[in-house]
């Protein structure tokens, strides 16, 4: 029994992905007294004990070889007031910081005002993975905040949405 498959057509299998529903994160660092950030879909937990969690970015990307020299970085999880901060952190060579408000992290990364929950991690482990690299962290400190009125960004078949129109049990 031969286990050959035809090849999938990337524009497909984009299509079919963009049936699953993800949160939107930025993830930041800072090195260089620069800060650095880019808009993540691919962001997921991988471990309670130890706490990981794990990212993945397109091996091309302009940002990512800054965090990995600074070895840290945070997961800024947005809320679905964030639109705007989403998409200017999507863009390459913008100005991507002008006009957030941020603070620093207790390892000293950037974390976005009005961000539904923050994660601040150190680089556990890197895997390359086709076009994209897999980054692990193991966090170290996160803030939880406590508001019941907040929702987070999501993005389903290519747009932003929220809850609101969810299936409540």
């Amino acid at each position: 029994m031969s286990l050959t498959t035809p090849a999938i057509d990337p524009l497909h299998f984009r299509q079919a992905l963009g049936h699953f529903a993800s949160g939107l994160t930025v993830i930041t660092s800072h090195i260089d007294d620069e800060p650095i950030g880019f808009t993540c879909q691919s962001f997921y937990s991988v471990s309670t004990t130890p706490p990981l969690v794990s990212f993945s970015v397109k091996r091309d990307s302009f940002s990512y070889p800054k965090i990995r020299r600074a070895g840290r970085f945070a997961v800024n999880i947005l809320s679905d007031e964030q639109v705007a901060v989403s998409n200017r952190f999507a863009q390459q060579g913008a100005d991507k910081w002008q006009a957030i408000d941020w603070t620093r992290s207790p390892l000293g990364n950037p974390v976005i005002g009005g961000s539904l929950h923050w994660l601040d991690c150190v680089i556990h482990a890197e895997h390359e993975a086709g076009d994209h690299l897999i980054v692990i962290g193991e966090v170290r400190a996160l803030s939880l905040q406590q508001t019941r009125d907040t929702q987070p960004l999501l993005y389903f078949k290519g747009q932003y949405c929220n809850l609101d129109a969810a299936i409540r049990t």
